[in-house]
């Protein structure tokens, strides 16, 4: 535990004055720099904007959150993919199914259509 309970919990005082007296529905975006500081129960309903290190990611306080810190909420690493020839294979082989899918059901809409005037 990085902080006792005989420290208590670290709260930045000036974020706590930028939320306090207002309502947390009609209050905007609250941008934030401090990801160490933790959720109180004073933040619940309010949006934070959390850094990460590019952009400000909103974060909507909810119950759940009351003892976390807000940095937790923001990712700072963005997971794109794994790689390697396998997976490269699988893709091809799915997009290859999903073109075929589509040219299915276009020539199955195509004759509904041809076949349609001719019923009448």
């Amino acid at each position: 535990m990085t902080r006792s309970i005989k420290k208590g919990i670290y709260t930045d005082e000036r974020l706590l004055k930028k939320i306090a007296g207002r309502d947390p529905m009609k209050t905007p975006m609250v941008k934030t720099w401090n990801r160490a500081c933790q959720i109180s129960p004073d933040m619940l309903g309010f949006t934070f904007g959390v850094y990460n290190g590019k952009t400000h990611i909103e974060v909507l306080v909810t119950e759940d959150m009351v003892g976390h810190r807000l940095g937790e909420f923001s990712p700072t690493k963005k997971f794109i993919k794994h790689g390697g020839r396998m997976q490269k294979e699988l893709e091809q082989a799915k997009k290859e199914a999903e073109i075929a899918q589509a040219q299915a059901a276009t020539a199955q809409t195509g004759a509904g259509i041809k076949a349609a005037p001719a019923a009448k």
